[in-house]
């Protein structure tokens, strides 16, 4: 069982350079703490997500941590010109000695990718020809790519990834078939589900690596989940039910702004509701430790990972629950 972070990097009232330095702390926290990796959240024109361009946030990181992975989850490659991402990837996996995953998707939402002039009903055969010239560039020392979006004849690669062929493909999975393409492909995939929906996908992911006859250990399957600890499950709620609204505030920002409801359904408007639905933990140690427990289990999930900072938790507060997490959680759940 590993552990790894999610973040949307959604905006909490700070000032935006203080609220840059604030992540960046939070980030030498997990490093310190043993996290697999760093995950991080694209998006554009909205307080969900303020770290819109993720390679200079991710470039700040690398100087910051010393063993923590981190990545996209994802890259919204529809707004992403294949040539610029080869080189920011090649960059980030080299300045950082191999600890780069790469997230890929196409944008969960069609408000976003609109502000870039992409129509929705080009999104999924601009995403998979961005991807497959993008996969191209960084294997080979030429770049050669001729589809309806981008042409390239002999660009020559002169940045390449410090891992080989390219770092590993990380996916947001919400669907069964693409659960056992991704087993079968041998990538990475997280999903946010409640617990049974989760283990739909892990049993058919399994299907797919069973299939498929690849060596080695199974890769990532991710469970993600907002996480507070706090001394007691009454300090840990309190501090969830006024925090929580706030994510959910940015959450609806921009649905609300269109007149639009999210593409994958609302999400719960307080945190009990969360909570009941198993998206949300929040706990002394030992809850916290027995909440996750049966969930990672029952899911089949062998990574999990943690929202720990959204809404307008307090630098403290922060610290606090991951320094629980680390020190009490984590080891519990090993064992």
């Amino acid at each position: 069982m590993e552990f790894g972070v999610f973040d949307h990097l959604d905006r909490n009232g700070l000032p935006l350079r203080d609220f840059y330095e604030q992540r960046l702390q939070f980030a030498e926290a997990y490093d310190r703490g043993g996290f697999y990796c760093y995950h991080m959240a694209e998006h554009h024109c909205t307080p969900l997500g303020v770290a819109s361009a993720p390679s200079v946030f991710m470039a700040a990181l690398v100087q910051r941590t010393k063993q923590l992975r981190f990545g996209p989850l994802v890259y919204t490659l529809t707004v992403h010109h294949p040539l610029n991402l080869i080189e920011e990837i090649c960059m980030l996996d080299q300045m950082s000695g191999g600890r780069f995953q790469l997230g890929v998707g196409r944008g969960v939402s069609p408000i976003e990718t609109g502000y870039f002039g992409v129509a929705n009903d080009t999104k999924a055969a601009l995403y998979d020809e961005t991807l497959a010239a993008l996969l191209k560039g960084l294997a080979g020392k030429t770049l050669d790519f001729e589809g309806k979006f981008f042409s390239f004849k002999n660009v020559p690669m002169e940045l390449e990834p410090f891992q080989k062929p390219y770092p590993p493909l990380w996916f947001g999975i919400t669907t069964p078939d693409s659960a056992e393409r991704s087993g079968g492909a041998g990538h990475n995939f997280v999903t946010l589900g409640d617990t049974g929906e989760v283990r739909v996908l892990t049993d058919r992911y399994r299907t797919g690596w069973a299939t498929s006859g690849r060596p080695g250990p199974m890769p990532k399957m991710g469970m993600g989940r907002f996480v507070i600890v706090a001394d007691t499950d009454d300090e840990a709620l309190t501090i969830a039910r006024r925090t929580y609204p706030k994510w959910h505030a940015n959450f609806n920002y921009l649905f609300r702004l269109h007149g639009k409801s999210p593409l994958f359904g609302e999400r719960p408007p307080d945190f009990d509701q969360t909570r009941d639905g198993g998206r949300g933990v929040a706990g002394s140690p030992e809850t916290v430790a027995r909440t996750l427990k049966a969930q990672i289990a029952d899911a089949g999930v062998n990574y999990f990972i943690g929202q720990f900072a959204f809404g307008d938790l307090t630098s403290p507060e922060v610290l606090r629950s991951i320094d629980l997490f680390t020190h009490r959680v984590m080891p519990a759940l090993r064992d």
